[in-house]
């Protein structure tokens, strides 16, 4: 799934629909950093970084976290993710 596949959903009335779409989003964004962290670990960026790693690793953490407080919210009202 890419963000412009979300864009249905985030247009919902439903707001079912638009948690989910939330969801993806994170989700999308989350790995892409993560993978853009990964590569910067193996020196394999094809760019230099303006941020110090120490800003990007509180972002990974942020979103983990957002990440795991959507599932909860989640199961509590019954949003299949």
């Amino acid at each position: 799934m890419d963000l412009i596949d979300t864009i249905e959903l985030m247009s919902s009335e439903d707001y079912k629909d638009r948690f989910r779409a939330e969801y993806y989003q994170l989700v999308i964004r989350f790995d892409k950093l993560r993978a853009m962290l990964e590569k910067w670990d193996k020196g394999e960026l094809n760019f230099t970084p303006t941020c110090p790693r120490g800003v990007y690793n509180l972002q990974i953490r942020a979103m983990a976290d957002y990440i795991a407080v959507l599932e909860a919210r989640a199961a509590i009202e019954h949003i299949k993710l």
